[in-house]
């Protein structure tokens, strides 16, 4: 008896979800998926801010016990300087307590040198997150962009299939008046429409999306370009890289505005050619 309330109380939910998808309204439904996609894209952006802001504290950690471990060297070597000093002197007793000082500075230094290492590794696996989690939220700004014109794009579709409904329901009314014969019906003349009707929009669609992943090509590698160039800037400002010479710089920059303007050209060429 349980089992078949079960299975009638499943079949119910399925029909009045198929009902409500039937009559739900399908500008409402785009409205709704672009606003979760919206709020996924925030959720991620919070999440990964989390994830970058670890990173920042890490980063705060480590300097601190770097300073630590450099401060405590400085200690130590101190210590043991003064103890050599109050053995030269004959003074034993003050020579026995600056080693003791010493050895005391060792073994916070011993101590601090570990947790160093330890947030030296953390510190590492926090880059390697915040990268991912940057790279997820860029690349997620990107797929929300091609979800917002999508979703112009539909919301035209729609209209020009309401236009085409009521279109097919007058003509509907006029075929049951069409003449007989040798002469063409309405039905028939609209199947020849609709016919090219649809033959254009999908050679449209076809040129409209070789177009777009063409642009969508190119801004993405303008996008690398200029994250290259600025990681190239940042490794030179820390002293990773040595500054790029005057020369060099020029002839990058000719070449990469001749590598664009190819680019560009070739773009055009692809729209000329749909």
């Amino acid at each position: 008896m349980l089992k078949a309330l079960q299975r009638w109380w499943k079949y119910l939910t399925a029909a009045f979800s198929s009902k409500v998808e039937e009559k739900a309204d399908p500008k409402i439904q785009i409205e709704q998926a672009i606003e979760e996609a919206k709020k996924q894209h925030e959720l991620l952006s919070q999440q990964a801010a989390a994830v970058v802001g670890n990173q920042k504290q890490l980063e705060l950690k480590l300097g601190r016990a770097i300073e630590e471990v450099e401060k405590l060297q400085g200690s130590a070597r101190q210590a043991l300087l003064m103890a050599d000093k109050a053995t030269r002197a004959g003074d034993t007793g003050a020579s026995t307590q600056y080693e003791d000082a010493a050895q005391s500075f060792a073994m916070k230094l011993v101590a601090e040198e570990a947790s160093m290492k330890d947030l030296k590794g953390l510190h590492d696996q926090s880059i390697t997150a915040a990268m991912a989690a940057r790279k997820a939220v860029e690349t997620n700004a990107l797929n929300l962009q091609k979800q917002l014109a999508e979703r112009s794009k539909l919301l035209s579709q729609l209209d020009n299939a309401k236009m085409q409904e009521r279109m097919n329901a007058a003509l509907k009314q006029m075929n049951e008046l069409s003449p007989k014969g040798d002469v063409p019906t309405l039905a028939e003349v609209r199947d020849k429409i609709e016919t090219r009707y649809a033959k254009a929009l999908g050679e449209s669609e076809i040129r409209t999306d070789s177009v777009g992943s063409k642009m969508m090509e190119v801004e993405k590698a303008q996008l690398d370009a200029e994250a290259a160039s600025r990681l190239d800037a940042l490794r030179v400002g820390l002293g990773l890289a040595p500054a790029p010479a005057a020369t060099s710089t020029v002839e990058t920059g000719s070449a990469a505005t001749t590598d664009a303007g190819q680019t560009q050209q070739r773009v055009e060429e692809g729209g000329d050619a749909g």
